[in-house]
């Protein structure tokens, strides 16, 4: 089965028509951050996310760390997914899941070694998916995605091997090197933002060479 994508940072409808036409089943629109591109004010995501048909999934990236705050973000949006870039600092899943019903979660783990998978597996029995980025949440300002970096696929193809749950890998994914990744990942998943941009706009002309590479490539 080849990998979902799900593409980024989308900025307006017409991105988003954009990106579903060449095939992403996801959509990221991205809240608040301390850092960071793509970031639309929520009455945008709204806008967005309402116009957008199953199947497709739309995505509210989140900085908030406590489930009350996430509830709350959530509740100005109404996307379907939620994907959460830091950890939890108060409150846990389910209480996310008992104020949104219906609604899926996703955790974002930044790989910076090995920890990650134990990271990952301490989670992963709650949540719908995890999504493997390379940001920096120890940093004085956090970096929680949209970094156009990889890291180190090894350790990712670890997590995808020892958790039970679906897993995007995220991180300076490229038409160039997206074959690559899915051969030494084997991910559920892919998403990514800048690696189809040119002047921080969606580049028709990569995503093509972007989903040609995904749908050429055997797993």
């Amino acid at each position: 089965m080849k990998p979902r994508v799900k593409i980024c940072c989308i900025k307006d409808e017409n991105e988003a028509s954009m990106a579903i036409e060449f095939g992403a089943s996801a959509l990221g629109l991205v809240g608040e951050m301390p850092s960071g591109p793509g970031v639309i004010p929520d009455e945008d995501i709204r806008n967005i996310a309402r116009k957008v048909s199953p199947p497709v999934a739309t995505f509210l990236l989140t900085s908030k760390t406590k489930a009350n705050d996430i509830i709350s973000h959530h509740q100005l949006v109404h996307t379907n997914t939620i994907q959460i870039v830091d950890q939890l600092t108060e409150g846990n899943y389910q209480d996310i899941r008992n104020a949104l019903p219906g609604i899926k979660l996703v955790q974002v783990v930044h790989v910076m070694g090995e920890e990650s998978i134990d990271e990952a597996l301490a989670i992963a029995e709650e949540v719908d998916a995890i999504l493997l980025d390379s940001g920096n949440p120890g940093l004085s300002t956090k970096v929680l995605g949209g970094t156009g970096k990889t890291h180190n696929w090894k350790i990712s193809r670890k997590l995808v091997e020892t958790v039970k749950v679906p897993v995007f890998l995220a991180g300076g994914l490229s038409p160039e090197n997206v074959k690559k990744a899915i051969n030494e990942v084997q991910p559920f998943g892919l998403d990514l933002c800048s690696g189809v941009r040119t002047d921080d706009r969606l580049d028709p002309v990569k995503l093509e060479k972007f989903f040609e590479a995904v749908y050429n490539t055997s797993r």
